[in-house]
């Protein structure tokens, strides 16, 4: 595994009414949000990048109106549909 260290100003956890284990599960959801909408990871990896179960995370995209089905074209989910 690596590991980023983020520094955040005190001020900001004020503000926001965080303390330091809430900001640090904020910003692993928000990466792992990140890395799945923008760079294709899986929601297993994902998961364990976010500190959670699949099923949290899954609930957690639906949170964020993230879709966690992902068609190339219509065609393709219209083969999906049928197959199933």
């Amino acid at each position: 595994m690596c590991q980023v260290v983020v520094d955040v100003p005190k001020a900001v956890l004020y503000d926001t009414h965080m303390n330091s284990v809430a900001a640090e599960e904020f910003v692993k959801q928000r990466i792992a949000l990140i890395y799945y909408t923008e760079m294709g990871v899986s929601i297993g990896y994902c998961a364990q990048i976010a500190g959670m179960t699949e099923e949290d995370f899954i609930s957690f995209l639906g949170k964020h109106q993230v879709d966690v089905f992902r068609f190339e074209n219509d065609e393709e989910l219209l083969r999906d549909v049928a197959n199933a």
